[in-house]
């Protein structure tokens, strides 16, 4: 499967993004999708992860209550709708999925992902 990631751009404080990742091919829900990022010296690091039919949702505590992660199976697209941005949401977001990662902490871990979106850009001003 193909990822590309879209949506990013520049915010204030406060304010609100949504990001999209469209995927090629028939097979869209049978992978678990996931949402990292990417900040300029650190890690890649977990953000949000959706089950196959969208049922199970799991979020990094840094984003928690400001973040949603949803799906449609019927467009091939998973979405990321960011609300109440913070200077330190500032990264490369990127998503992934994964064909056999399975569902719980697995879904944490970058290695357990198959497929990567090719990025998009989020900063946000204070």
């Amino acid at each position: 499967v193909q990822l590309q990631a879209s949506g990013g751009g520049l915010v204030q404080a406060g304010g609100s993004l949504r990001l999209s990742c469209a995927a090629s091919g028939r097979t869209f829900v049978s992978y678990v999708m996931g949402w990292f990022r990417q900040a300029p010296g650190k890690e890649r690091e977990f953000v949000a992860a959706i089950s196959w039919r969208g049922k199970s949702t799991y979020y990094a505590d840094s984003v928690k209550g400001r973040f949603t992660i949803s799906r449609d199976n019927a467009k091939n697209t998973l979405y990321l709708q960011m609300n109440s941005l913070k200077p330190e949401d500032r990264a490369v977001y990127y998503c992934a999925a994964g064909a056999s990662t399975g569902w719980g902490t697995s879904v944490l871990r970058p290695r357990n992902y198959d497929y990567w979106g090719q990025g998009t850009q989020v900063t946000v001003s204070s």
